[in-house]
């Protein structure tokens, strides 16, 4: 029995506060925290007020108290510098009523800082309120405004994705000893979806003749997230290569999320037809392109290999992430991959179960995964796709080793148990049964360091994410001699897999997709196509890439033919204005679709791309202008600028102004000029670095290219064609260039003569296209390992 002492029996005659000892014993030891909204829209701008009750502990003077928050949302960072900007937050003192005979407490200031690093993940991100020269006592309270508009700011700008239960948690260092206690009851909000603002329509990019497959159309708001609860009707218009056109009705769902799957959709007529679905209730549309031509019999099925839940450090549950990559993003193939040191045993138990559940030949193939989580000095991160069916080798091997990098979690109370580490026992995990595993590295917060690779194991690399384009660590790869195909996935933390949309802060790039050609819809076949590097990667589109010699296909070893070219098909949407042939990291054949179709005499684009690093916060935070003088500025278009942050816009008559990010992709500005011979272009940008810590209205510039300046005349780039600068980073570049009038191809095959690319005969090569679209979107095949 817990027996409670009774002071007014046991304690004899004593002085105190009347009342007190009544009053305090009644409340929570550790205090209360309250927000005054339980319900959000994602990207809103609002003022959020959370109110902290100390408890019956107190506050000791020297104390602290965090407001933490989990670190994949991209919640705009907050400040404390000025009052009347954006994201300005506050803490203000309020002192409970006194009892007779209680003293005051004598806190005189709240400092407040915000740290993106100030707690553990994946509670990382904190308000730190400091108290300031004495302590608080129970009953006070803290008043936190997250935007405080009070003195004219604009107020705080929610994370841009939806969550169900997004919490705000509470520690408080009651002793000030440093030592943090987590406040019961955390401040949940829902965060929602917004009103409709645009239309998505997702089908395959190349169909057999009269072979079935289905589209999804979608409602989605300005940041991407799709809408909820709008039984709108629309009309999806499929027209033939000849003009002709049938219409089909549809309705969004009712409950839920405001999609629609229309089932068994084929095509008669060879060549390519357009789909388009509209909303009768408003001016919205969507366009896809569908290729439709007599059977190969290996079908391109698109993957997202690389997906997280709130198992570990991603956005709603896994159930939600796996429905919405196989009713909202429209996904072939799935890949479950949770951090393998933070899930525990009973959640891994259950996902796995839900998996094969889900699990559904000819419609949904999905497959359970980790990602070991080692850090980039012992091997840096790999994904394990678990191939075969039944319970994977995982977290313990039949002799009872442990196969997680390490074991860490919050509910293990800061123990760190190291397991299969360095990556070298991760491959000796696996290496056993290499057709039943895949192990797939990437760059995500620890990148890869491909001084390690296993060949057996290690047949596909990541080239693109959440996180950004890596073509640098493909090329890498290969030119190391390793044979390896290419993947792009979402490494999704926000709960929108699939080509997911990019977010504000380190997921800054749109989410990729890995095309696979299976010769059918089932787990069995897909792994080996993935095993056999029978894959391209995109960077979140349904484009498709081929690439062969003869009957070689992408991902072959051989010895080459010469006589035989090498040949090259790209689908798209938006037009392919580059194509590129790679023969490891040496570019050594290239088609420029904007000189082929003539450029024009007034047209012209500022490109922008790269990345500061190739370590995690390695986006480069551009701001600049385009000064334009001798010549009128008639129009301008941006492409690449992700969500609705990333922006241009005219300052004056002579000067555009842009504030963007990238992490490796690539923004453009296209501009039309009354004429090119008398302009002259000058550029300036600064290039700024991520806050991870600090005042976020004073980033720190990139050290290494902190200003970039362009001055060039029209009549050169009239000459030259293009002007480019790199710089130092990771293939971080700014160029000028001239572009075509004409419309770009969304189709586009050719061969390559092999004899004329002067290879080292007996030695392999390993080759591969890369082409972009004028969007800026782009493709990788994985590679021909050839040898003259």
């Amino acid at each position: 029995m817990n027996r409670q002492f009774d002071p007014q029996r046991e304690a004899g005659n004593y002085i105190a506060p009347q009342g007190f000892y009544e009053r305090n014993k009644n409340r929570p030891f550790l205090g209360t925290v309250n927000c005054d909204h339980n319900t959000l829209v994602a990207g809103e701008w609002t003022e959020l007020k959370l109110d902290y009750e100390v408890g019956g502990a107190g506050l000791a003077d020297g104390g602290w108290l965090k407001l933490a928050f989990k670190f994949y949302s991209d919640w705009a960072l907050f400040q404390t510098s000025d009052p009347t900007a954006a994201n300005y937050v506050s803490a203000e003192y309020h002192a409970t009523g006194l009892l007779a005979g209680q003293s005051a407490a004598t806190v005189q200031h709240l400092k407040v800082r915000f740290d993106q690093k100030g707690h553990e993940r994946p509670f990382q991100k904190a308000i730190l309120i400091d108290v300031v020269d004495g302590y608080l006592n129970p009953g006070d309270r803290i008043v936190i405004r997250l935007g405080d508009r009070r003195q004219g700011g604009a107020g705080t700008r929610v994370q841009s994705f939806v969550e169900k239960d997004f919490r705000f948690r509470m520690f408080i260092d009651p002793l000030g000893s440093s030592k943090f206690a987590e406040v019961p009851g955390d401040c949940v909000l829902n965060i929602v979806s917004g009103p409709l603002q645009q239309l998505k329509l997702i089908a395959p990019r190349w169909v057999g003749v009269e072979t079935f497959f289905d589209v999804i159309v979608r409602a989605e708001d300005q940041w991407g997230n799709t809408c909820c609860n709008l039984p709108l009707g629309g009309a999806l218009i499929i027209r033939a290569p000849g003009g002709v056109e049938r219409v089909q009705e549809f309705i969004l769902a009712e409950q839920g999320w405001a999609i629609v799957r229309i089932n068994a959709i084929t095509l008669e007529e060879t060549g390519e037809w357009r789909l388009q679905a509209r909303l009768h209730a408003s001016p919205v549309v969507a366009d896809a392109y569908v290729t439709c031509e007599a059977s190969s019999g290996i079908r391109p099925l698109y993957a997202d290999l690389h997906v997280h839940s709130d198992d570990t450090v991603g956005t709603n549950d896994t159930r939600y992430n796996l429905s919405y990559g196989r009713d909202v993003a429209g996904l072939d193939i799935l890949g479950y991959t949770a951090n393998d040191f933070n899930i525990t045993q009973r959640s891994w138990n259950e996902a796995v179960e839900l998996i094969h559940s889900l699990n559904e030949p000819g419609r949904f193939v999905c497959f359970p995964g980790t990602e070991w989580c080692g850090n980039s000095s012992v091997g840096g991160d790999r994904n394990v796709i678990f191939l075969r069916d039944g319970k994977p080798r995982f977290p313990f091997d039949a002799q009872g080793r442990l196969l997680r990098s390490f074991e860490w979690n919050e509910f293990t109370a800061g123990a760190i148990r190291p397991g299969a580490w360095p990556v070298d026992e991760l491959y000796a995990a696996y290496a056993d049964d290499p057709e039943g595993h895949l192990l797939i590295p990437h760059v995500g917060g620890r990148r890869c360091i491909l001084d390690w690779h296993h060949p057996q194991l290690e047949r596909l690399i990541e080239v693109g994410s959440a996180w950004g384009q890596f073509h640098w660590v493909y090329a890498d790869a290969l030119s190391r001699g390793y044979r390896m195909g290419a993947a792009a996935n979402s490494d999704e933390h926000q709960g929108r897999c699939g080509g997911g949309v990019p977010a504000t802060a380190v997921f800054g790039s749109r989410g990729g997709l890995t095309g696979v050609l299976a010769e059918s819809f089932d787990r069995e076949s897909v792994a080996r196509a993935l095993r056999a590097r029978r894959t391209f990667a995109t960077t979140g589109e349904r484009s498709y890439a081929m690439l062969r010699q003869g009957k070689r296909w992408m991902g072959e070893v051989f010895q080459s033919d010469p006589s035989l070219p090498l040949e090259y098909r790209l689908l798209g949407d938006m037009g392919w204005e580059d194509v590129l042939l790679y023969d490891g990291e040496q570019c050594i054949w290239r088609r420029d679709m904007h000189k082929e179709l003539n450029y024009s005499t007034n047209k012209i684009r500022v490109r922008i791309g790269g990345a500061r690093i190739k370590d995690r916060y390695r986006g480069a935070y551009w701001q600049g202008e385009i000064q334009i003088n001798g010549v009128i500025v008639q129009d301008f278009r941006t492409f690449g600028f992700d969500h609705p942050e990333q922006t241009c816009w005219r300052k004056d008559a002579t000067t555009l102004s842009f504030s963007t990010v990238t992490h490796g992709d690539t923004d453009s500005i296209e501009l039309t000029l009354s004429e090119l011979t008398e302009a002259t272009i000058r550029l300036h940008a600064s290039i700024q670095a991520y806050v991870k810590v600090g005042d976020p209205l004073m980033p720190a510039p990139f050290v290494h290219a902190p200003e970039v300046m362009v001055e060039l005349k029209g009549k050169q780039l009239l000459s030259t064609g293009v002007f480019e600068r790199e710089l130092p980073g990771a293939e971080l570049k700014i160029s000028l260039e001239r572009i075509t009038e004409a419309p770009l191809p969304r189709d586009i095959a050719g061969s390559i003569d092999l004899t004329a690319l002067n290879l080292d005969p007996g030695r392999e090569h390993p080759l591969f296209i890369t082409a972009r679209q004028r969007d800026q979107s782009r493709i990788w095949t994985s590679a021909l390992f050839l040898t003259p």
